[in-house]
C-alpha cells in the first residue's frame, strides 16, 4: 500500500451511516457523537461513551456539512447545542489518540525515532509503517521510502510525533507490525480526513 493508503483490512467490520453523506462504511472511518445530559454534541473519539451514536464520516467538510445543515439535530431527533469549532476538536482529540498509540508502541520496542534507525528498519524489513514529520524537510524526507505493502503517515507535526517518543521534536518515525500498528493507522487515517492542510481545508484521503 502506498502513501496516504488507507487499510482496508477490517471492511468486514461493523457499519454505520453518515450522516452528511448517507454513505454506509465501516466504524472506523467514521467519528462517532454522543448527545450529552446537557444536549450538546460530544465528540467520542474511543466509541465508548454512552447514548444513541450519531456518525460522521472522518473527513472535515462532512462534520463542517453536519453542523451548518442541523444534521446532529435531525439525527438526534432533538434539539442540540452544537459546540463552536466542532471538527476542530475532532482533530485535536484525533491528534492526541494517534500520538498516545504511537507512544504505547515505542514503550512495546515496536516503534523507533531518528533518521539512522528508521533507515535500518526500513533495510531489514522490520518497520511496516514510515512516519515523517508534516513539517520536516521535504529532501531528508525524500531519502526514506514507504515499506514495500506497508503505510506512510506523514501529516503529523514534528512537536506531536515528540510527544508520541518523548522527545522535542521527531523528524523519522517507524513501526512495527503487531502490537496496536493497525489501530495507528486506521487513526491516522481518520485524523488526515479531518486535518487542515495548508489550504485550511481537510486534506483528501487518497
Amino acid at each position: 500500500m502506498g502513501r496516504g493508503g488507507a487499510t482496508k483490512d477490517r471492511s468486514d467490520g461493523p457499519e454505520r451511516k453518515c450522516i452528511s453523506t448517507g454513505e454506509v462504511q465501516p466504524k472506523f472511518g467514521l467519528v462517532r457523537f454522543v448527545v450529552g445530559p446537557d444536549q450538546q454534541v460530544v465528540p467520542d473519539i474511543l466509541g465508548k461513551l454512552p447514548g444513541r451514536g450519531i456518525y460522521v464520516s472522518a473527513d472535515r467538510d462532512a462534520i463542517d456539512l453536519a453542523v451548518k445543515k442541523k444534521l446532529f439535530t435531525r439525527a438526534a431527533k432533538q434539539q442540540v447545542n452544537v459546540p463552536d469549532g466542532l471538527a476542530d476538536e475532532v482533530e485535536k482529540q484525533l491528534a492526541r489518540r494517534v500520538v498516545d498509540l504511537i507512544s504505547l508502541q515505542r514503550k512495546g520496542g515496536r516503534a523507533v525515532a531518528g533518521y539512522e534507525k528508521v533507515k535500518s528498519w526500513l533495510q531489514s524489513e522490520e518497520a511496516e509503517v514510515l512516519i515523517q514529520a508534516s513539517d520536516g524537510s521535504g529532501r531528508g524526507k525524500s531519502k526514506l521510502s514507504t515499506p514495500h505493502y506497508g503505510h506512510y503517515i506523514g501529516w503529523l507535526t514534528a512537536d506531536e510525533l515528540g510527544l508520541a517518543f518523548g522527545r522535542q521534536t521527531v523528524i523519522h518515525g517507524a513501526l512495527a507490525s503487531g502490537g496496536l500498528t493497525l489501530r495507528v493507522v486506521e487513526e491516522a487515517q481518520r485524523l488526515k480526513g479531518v486535518r487542515k492542510n495548508e489550504t485550511g481545508k481537510g486534506q483528501s484521503k487518497g
